[in-house]
């Protein structure tokens, strides 16, 4: 007598799909993809900015490395203005391109510079992120790394701040989730300062998951533990400044980890700051490179039990570029060993 057909979940069905999609060959060659784009270098709000292009020149003359030949590597995008819409409203995005100057610098606010070539940067960095969902979603790469550039953790739906104009995690989640069906999704951000803007884009979403490790008190002042969320999918696990690897170790063993095994995730995204760098000007926490190796790989094992391994990391925050360079490395490093 033939048995009933299993039940089969959106989850079931999504990793089925990145089975069939995927060669054995494909998943040999080619286990993360890195995604940059020139324009992303044309951002350059002038001298003693934080934010500066030299920060993607340094990583990506690393990730040129022999170390790093493994890579497959593409070109970003730049995102339609249906996916930036689905993230931010109608005035941020207009306000933006009213704004862009045709040459020279604008000062949008104190942490808020553009110059000719801000909106097209702003622009790939959010199409990276849409790339790198095609890419893991459709089983070509098992995970990706984004350069992104600018940043986008603090932008908000209706306003840019924090050296951040379009919120590049969430248009990326956004799009997963529009494009793929992807249900349940992790982000999860071990950048110094806190993320405010994806916290208060998902903050009443019960299928998005954010966690944050982050300084406090610091910049933008939002981040505290009694921060939850309107369905408990917001954890916060903030440190003190001073607070080095063991610190962060101990935050992801308590809090971080056990929510994001529990949440089960279809997909989870990295918003990958490195400010917390022990020699970073913009923070005061104490991190070492293998810091966030051994914080990558952590993930990757709930990631591999819960989502067939699927992640994409999206650069925030890092402003001493060498150390950035040598911190990124050791993330995508980790990355390139699933």
């Amino acid at each position: 007598m033939p048995q009933p057909m299993p039940d089969l979940t959106r989850r079931d069905l999504l990793a089925g799909a990145a089975a069939c999609l995927a060669s054995p060959a494909q998943a040999l060659a080619s286990t993360t993809l890195f995604v940059s784009h020139p324009d992303m270098r044309a951002h350059d709000p002038g001298p003693g900015w934080p934010d500066r292009p030299e920060r993607l020149r340094a990583l990506e003359a690393l990730l040129a490395t022999p170390a790093f030949a493994g890579l497959t590597r593409v070109e970003a995008p730049a995102a339609t203005r249906a996916a930036i819409l689905r993230a931010h409203t109608e005035a941020l995005l207009t306000r933006l391109e009213q704004a862009a100057p045709t040459q020279g610098t604008r000062q949008l606010g104190h942490d808020l510079v553009m110059n000719a070539g801000t909106l097209s940067a702003a622009r790939h960095a959010a199409g990276g992120g849409g790339v790198a969902i095609e890419s893991v979603m459709r089983g070509k790469t098992r995970n990706a790394f984004v350069a992104t550039r600018p940043p986008g953790h603090h932008a908000r739906a209706t306003a840019p701040m924090g050296f951040c104009f379009l919120n590049n995690a969430a248009i990326a989640a956004l799009h997963a989730r529009a494009d793929h069906g992807v249900e349940r999704i992790a982000i999860v951000d071990f950048d110094v300062h806190h993320g405010n803007g994806v916290q208060e884009i998902f903050w009443n979403d019960k299928n998005t998951l954010y966690c944050s490790t982050h300084q406090a008190p610091l910049y933008p002042g939002t981040g505290a533990i009694t921060e939850t969320g309107a369905h408990d999918n917001i954890v916060n696990a903030p440190l003190r400044r001073g607070d080095g690897g063991a610190q962060f170790r101990e935050a992801l063993a308590t809090r971080i980890l056990p929510r994001l095994d529990a949440f089960a995730p279809d997909l989870i995204l990295f918003c990958a700051g490195f400010d917390a760098h022990v020699h970073d000007p913009l923070g005061g926490l104490r991190f070492i490179e293998e810091d966030f190796r051994e914080a990558t790989l952590r993930v990757m094992e709930i990631a591999a039990r819960r989502c067939n391994g699927r992640i994409v990391s999206l650069l925030e925050g890092g402003y001493a570029p060498n150390d950035l360079a040598s911190s990124v490395a050791a993330h995508v490093g980790a990355l390139m060993s699933a």
